[in-house]
């Protein structure tokens, strides 16, 4: 085995620990009796503290792409978190994985760059795979849920977006300030709110949730992206919305409805091949 092979064979072990890291915020999150602001407040304080440690010395540009990503990020946090609360935690995620294509849809408008006829193929799937979401039986969740779901992929795909608009962005330090705002902004709301109840299972859950969920994740995200490909990184990127609503079915027996599997199925199947056409496009470019 040569050293490449052993680099992208590192590479694609890390996106893999970062898809099983991420996989986890639907248990962590129902495991925390809090509301979803509170959850958002702890997680990213936890988070902010890990990376600002890694990181030692952020250098911040406070540049409108850079503002645009961290407000999109933490966006997301919030509705993401509300969304696991509120719906399944197949729903929420499996809805929120077709941000891959609304980031193709954004990028025309925001950075001119043309949708192939694979992006609009993968859409459409995607907006079919959404609508089996709603159709008869949501599987135990809530429309406002998986409301919450979608819009939680259209941030995160104006997130990224706003990061590739940054030319020597750091994605670690662009995450730290997402961290800061969420948990600015979750504090005070949740100020407003029922009090959290202290518990050893919540402060574990939060715990876990900022250094490993989120920060962890993000370490090895950072690390393991520049040594595979786009196909490699899209085929592994799809392990999350698999193992996340398995863990929470393991762990608290949350059973995805038919509906939600098919519709799921759908949305992996159009993210993955779309990103594989696109890249191998590129290959042979």
């Amino acid at each position: 085995m040569t050293y490449q092979q052993k680099d992208r064979g590192l590479g694609a072990l890390a996106l893999a620990g970062t898809a099983f890291l991420w996989s986890l915020a639907g248990l962590l999150i129902k495991l925390v009796d809090w509301n979803p602001f509170a959850i958002a407040c702890g997680r990213s304080v936890v988070a902010a503290v890990f990376l600002l440690i890694w990181i030692r010395k952020p250098k911040f540009t406070f540049s409108m792409p850079q503002i645009g990503a961290a407000v999109a990020s933490s966006a997301t946090m919030f509705l993401f978190i509300y969304a696991n609360k509120a719906t399944t935690a197949a729903n929420a995620i499996l809805l929120q994985y077709g941000s891959p294509i609304f980031t193709a849809i954004l990028g025309a408008f925001l950075l001119k760059e043309k949708p192939r006829a694979e992006h609009w193929v993968a859409f459409a799937m995607v907006a079919g795979g959404m609508a089996l979401f709603f159709m008869g039986d949501i599987g135990g969740g809530s429309l406002a849920g998986n409301l919450a779901a979608i819009a939680a992929g259209v941030t995160f795909a104006a997130y990224f977006v706003f990061m590739r608009m940054q030319k020597d962005g750091s994605p670690l330090e662009s995450n730290l300030l997402a961290h800061a705002i969420t948990a600015i902004v979750g504090f005070v709301v949740a100020l407003f709110m029922p009090a959290p109840q202290f518990s050893l299972k919540a402060a574990a859950a939060i715990g876990a949730l900022g250094v490993f969920q989120i920060g962890l994740a993000a370490v090895l995200l950072s690390w393991g992206i520049k040594r595979v490909n786009a196909i490699q990184g899209s085929i592994i990127a799809g392990l999350e919305p698999v193992f996340n609503p398995l863990w929470v079915f393991l762990a608290l027996g949350e059973r995805p409805g038919p509906n939600a599997l098919a519709g799921g199925a759908v949305i992996i199947a159009a993210v993955i091949g779309s990103s594989v056409v696109t890249a191998r496009r590129k290959t042979r470019a």
